[in-house]
């Protein structure tokens, strides 16, 4: 049985459209107006938005088999990408490009096919509840999701959403499972819908935060940081931060907010001409400590200082190191 475009948006999450195309169904986790704002940045930006971060599948099915076809184009300046299948919490299978079970030293910079792909999965016999994760680092049109003709399907219960904003560590960069990410997994630690809006490279950009979603989020959390302090000068970054809250501020007014201030890498010791890496922090709590309802978390110490926790051995955490980074958020937050 495939699936139609009803079924597809009801065990959807993490979406805020999904259209049915000539090539398959399309996952958006940006509104139009905000898509729009970013093909005006610049060409790599809009193409960003497109990944199809954070966004997943769950329902409790007695389907004993699950078939995804897909076609995969680029989300980032990563090429590799994985879809995860989970069967009552236990990871059953991975429809990916690249070896997730062995993983390289230096895999974010391999050869990777990109275009279509298809698997079957087998999901055992009896009731179950499954959750596809989508690829974080691509844009993944699917083609068809089939499951056994006659199994039915129940969507997973609905939570209270979360809204992310971020750059590439929020994006995804660079896990090489999408459930590794920190947001996904933060999320699921909150019992909530992650409804993801980072983009690699970017900084706190006060139109994107003008353009509002079509729901209220229960809670929102933002970081940004190191790109505003290794390209901007510092009273560029201090009038787009401010505009930031300020326009979240307006659309939301009683939204708790949990900022997570910039995590360590390993050129913090080149003074910018933003000036030194600890005054990013130090900017973000001064702009927004007149509002009780934002919590500011230091993220500097989240991952150990070590090459080995980074996938480029700098700045993007690896599995590993988003693990580090998960539990201390989870330990400041729960």
């Amino acid at each position: 049985m495939k699936l139609n475009i009803e079924q597809i948006r009801e065990i959807t999450r993490g979406a805020v459209r999904i259209t049915e195309e000539q090539d398959g169904f399309h996952f958006y986790r940006f509104t139009k107006e905000q898509e729009e704002l970013y093909r005006m940045v610049s060409e790599e930006f809009f193409m960003k938005s497109k990944a199809t971060a954070g966004i997943r599948m769950e329902f409790v099915t007695n389907s004993e088999n699950l078939e995804i076809k897909t076609n995969i184009m680029p989300g980032s300046s990563r090429r590799y990408f994985a879809f995860e299948v989970y069967v009552n919490g236990v990871l059953n299978g991975c429809l990916a490009n690249a070896d997730v079970e062995h993983v390289k030293e230096d895999y974010i910079s391999g050869e990777y096919k990109q275009g279509y792909f298809e698997k079957k999965f087998s999901l055992g016999k009896g009731e179950k509840t499954v959750r596809i994760y989508f690829p974080w680092s691509v844009e993944a049109v699917i083609e068809e999701v089939t499951v056994d003709d006659g199994a039915f399907m129940q969507a997973g219960e609905k939570k209270k959403k979360l809204l992310i904003y971020g750059d590439s560590i929020t994006q995804g960069y660079d896990a090489l499972r999408p459930s590794k990410r920190y947001a996904s997994r933060i999320a699921d630690a909150l019992g909530m819908e992650e409804v993801n809006k980072a983009i690699g490279g970017e900084v706190h950009r006060a139109n994107l935060a003008k353009e509002k979603d079509d729901f209220i989020p229960d809670c929102i959390m933002i970081s940004y940081g190191t790109n505003d302090w290794s390209k901007c000068k510092k009273e560029d970054v201090k009038a787009n931060c401010e505009g930031f809250y300020k326009a979240l501020r307006h659309h939301y007014p009683v939204t708790p907010i949990l900022t997570i201030a910039p995590i360590w890498r390993k050129d913090e010791d080149v003074v910018r001409e933003f000036g030194t890496f600890g005054e990013m922090e130090e900017l973000i709590r001064e702009i927004v400590k007149s509002d009780s309802n934002i919590t500011v978390i230091s993220g500097y110490d989240f991952i150990p200082k070590e090459e080995q926790y980074f996938a480029d051995k700098r700045l993007h955490p690896n599995d590993a190191g988003f693990e580090h980074y998960f539990q201390n958020l989870k330990n400041a937050i729960v």
